[in-house]
């Protein structure tokens, strides 16, 4: 199951809404898919990003996948142990394995609840 404090992308990406604060990272189902981790290109802190930018590339034993911002703000943290751990994102995509922070500057739109979200992926 995925956590209920978040919401979700079509392309596999979640946000936990805090305020103005997201915390970004990837699925349990897109790290599953991904298999193992090898290197995150993180993003650089104070970039701005329009929602369905590219934020990082994840790359993996399998290939390399962009991940998206599902909010528009500014990268105001990143997860450093990322750079040393990688493989934190296949452990626990959910807690250890977010990749960046975005101050919000629009409201978001078009993300899924995890019930929409969990119905998205059995249509899959």
């Amino acid at each position: 199951m995925n956590p209920e404090d978040r919401v979700y992308t079509k392309d596999h990406e979640w946000a936990r809404i805090k305020g103005n604060l997201a915390t970004i990272g990837i699925t349990d189902h897109a790290q599953k898919e991904m298999t193992d981790i090898v290197y995150v290109e993180l993003p650089n802190k104070g970039i701005l990003l329009e929602a369905g930018d590219v934020l990082c590339t994840v790359e993996s034993v399998k290939n390399a996948s962009d991940v998206f911002s599902p909010v528009s703000g500014k990268v105001v943290a990143i997860n450093k142990e990322l750079e040393d751990e990688p493989e934190l994102i296949n452990k626990d995509p959910y807690g250890k394995g977010w990749i960046a922070k975005i101050e919000i500057t629009e409201e978001p739109q078009g993300l899924m609840s995890p019930k929409e979200y969990e119905e998205y992926l059995r249509s899959l």
